[in-house]
C-alpha cells in the first residue's frame, strides 16, 4: 500500500448522548483528517442490547452486524470515548463485547487509534489504557503514539455546532490522524 493510497477510517463513539463533547471532537475529525483519508461515523453502540449469550444463540442483532461489516470494510477505527468511573462506559464495553463475538472477529489486525477526554487534568488516560488492555484480546493493531487525552475537554469544545475549538488540540489531533495514516497503510500493507 503506497502513501497516496486513499484510507476511509470510522469512528466509534463512546458516549450516547446527542450533546457529547467526544461527539463534537469525532464530528471534527474529518476536517482535521490529511489528504487522502476520508473518515465517516458508525451507528450508535446505543442500538446494541446487553449482551447476552442466549440473545447471540438466536442470532446478532442487525445494528451489530451492520457495525461489524462496517469496521472489517474500512482500513482503520478510531475510538472517541470519554473517561467513566476511572475506565471505559459501559455501553462501549458492550459494544466491544457483541462486536468481539461475531464471525471473521473484525478488529483482529484492524489498524486502531483511540482518543479520550475528561473535564479532568488527564483527559481520559485511566480509560484509555483500560481500553488498550481490551484491545490486546482482540488483537487489534492498536497505534501506541501519539496518544490523544483531551483534558478540561469542556473548555475546548463548542456543543452548538462548533466542534473542537481549541487550535492547539485540533493541531495534535490532526497529527495523530497524519500518524495514523501512515500507522495504517504500514499494518494494511503487512
Amino acid at each position: 500500500m503506497s502513501e497516496h493510497t486513499p484510507l476511509r477510517f470510522v469512528t466509534l463513539l463512546g458516549s450516547l448522548r446527542k450533546a457529547s463533547y467526544h461527539r463534537a471532537v469525532a464530528q471534527t475529525l474529518p476536517a482535521l483528517a490529511p489528504n487522502g483519508v476520508t473518515i465517516e461515523p458508525l451507528g450508535s453502540i446505543g442500538d446494541f442490547p446487553l449482551y447476552n449469550a442466549d440473545i447471540q444463540a438466536e442470532g446478532f442483532p442487525a445494528p451489530v452486524v451492520a457495525m461489524g461489516e462496517a469496521i472489517a470494510g474500512a482500513d482503520g477505527v478510531i475510538i472517541v470515548t470519554p473517561e467513566y468511573n476511572y475506565s471505559i462506559p459501559g455501553g462501549l464495553k458492550n459494544a466491544i463485547d457483541w462486536l468481539s463475538r461475531l464471525p471473521g472477529a473484525p478488529f483482529a489486525g484492524k489498524p486502531t487509534a483511540i482518543q479520550t477526554g475528561s473535564p479532568g487534568l488527564v483527559g481520559g488516560a485511566r480509560a484509555q489504557y483500560h481500553l488498550r488492555q481490551t484491545l490486546v484480546f482482540l488483537d487489534a493493531a492498536t497505534m501506541n503514539k501519539p496518544e490523544v487525552m483531551i483534558a478540561q475537554i469542556m473548555t475546548k469544545v463548542d456543543l452548538t455546532g462548533g466542534g473542537l475549538t481549541d487550535e492547539a488540540t485540533r493541531t495534535f489531533i490532526a497529527a495523530q490522524l497524519t500518524a495514523f495514516a501512515a500507522f495504517a497503510r504500514r499494518v494494511n500493507a503487512a
